[in-house]
């Protein structure tokens, strides 16, 4: 069964092949499918059930999610296993060499903000505001600060720990965290990030001053100019 998989797959790949040797094309061929990149982004931070995805990507269908995931799984992007008892479920999760895709999601996505038909108000998931919060930081506002904060988007938990200029974020909670937010939609946080609407659209708990320090830290790219007609 799983031959014929990687088989199904290699020929669509024959399909769907550039003719050229530009790794680009290539990269094209692995994860240039639609949803493809979106399914592995979901991914950068952790394993995930196969509902938790179709929940942070409300516009895929079952069908899809499946055919994308197997897909990535034959090109040793993703792999599925099942977590031991009492959990007992199958989840997915990048490979090694599928998280070397981050560097990729970033840059899209910083290049993309600048169009001018970036709708930002649109539904995102958690793993995505958390990767933008990795991609859209200030460089020089994050200088000096050091901190660790939880987040909560539903039933997951991650924790952000900024020092030394950057961000890492990983699954989990941390218990020597300063400040907790939480937000349902998630979309809430990226409306105080990006849009710098209130506080109000999020719950949080802890550190004041550190709330208000990190949601400055943070701004979207300037648009693209718009060439007259």
């Amino acid at each position: 069964m799983k031959s014929e998989k990687i088989t199904n797959v290699r020929q669509g790949e024959e399909k769907r092949r550039y003719d050229d040797a530009c790794g680009t094309a290539h990269g094209l061929a692995l994860i240039g499918e639609r949803w493809a990149l979106l399914v592995l982004r979901e991914l950068m931070l952790g394993a995930r059930r196969f509902s938790q995805l179709r929940a942070d990507l409300p516009g895929i269908s079952a069908n899809v999610l499946t055919q994308r995931l197997s897909e990535l799984e034959a090109r040793g992007l993703v792999v599925k296993r099942r977590l031991p008892p009492p959990a007992n479920v199958q989840v997915y999760e990048a490979t090694e060499w599928g998280l070397e895709a981050e560097p990729i999601i970033q840059t899209l996505g910083r290049w993309a903000a600048r169009s001018p038909s970036h709708d930002p108000t649109l539904p995102i998931s958690g793993v995505s505001i958390l990767l933008s919060m990795r991609t859209m930081f200030d460089r020089e506002k994050v200088k000096g600060l050091n901190a660790v904060i939880n987040f909560q988007f539903g039933h997951d938990s991650y924790v952000a720990r900024i020092h030394g200029g950057e961000i890492d974020i990983v699954r989990g909670e941390a218990a020597d965290a300063s400040l907790t937010i939480a937000a349902n939609p998630p979309a809430n946080l990226a409306a105080v990030l990006y849009g710098k609407a209130t506080c109000d659209l999020i719950e949080w708990s802890g550190d004041k001053a550190l709330l208000d320090r990190f949601v400055d830290l943070f701004e979207l790219p300037p648009k693209a100019p718009v060439p007259a007609s």
